[in-house]
């Protein structure tokens, strides 16, 4: 979403060495899986490239299936601020909100 490129952009503002973000999935909480993000120097060999608006979003091999038609949001409000995924392979999370399945 355009608030989630605007938010990559200002964070890499921070990071010259980076040049983007990378997405993954791993195996963790008691649904079964959770979304990662971090900052990459590099696109990986297995990596698919997303460039929106400028911004390049690296999504890890392993997640690429799982991630598929997911839109990638960044939402603030008056307790928080965070990246969230709105992912239409979700069969169930669990209560928390941590962990998801497929």
């Amino acid at each position: 979403t355009p608030s989630a490129v605007q938010k990559i952009k200002e964070l890499l503002k921070d990071q010259p060495e980076h040049v983007g973000v990378k997405v993954g999935v791993r195996t963790r909480g008691c649904n079964g899986l959770s979304y990662t993000l971090e900052y990459t120097k590099s696109k990986g060999d297995s990596d698919e490239e997303v460039v929106q608006d400028g911004v390049r979003v690296f999504i890890e091999k392993k997640a690429q299936l799982t991630l598929l038609g997911t839109e990638m949001d960044y939402v603030e409000d008056k307790l928080s601020s965070e990246f969230v995924f709105n992912n239409p392979n979700i069969k169930g999370t669990c209560g928390c909100g941590e962990s998801f399945n497929i």
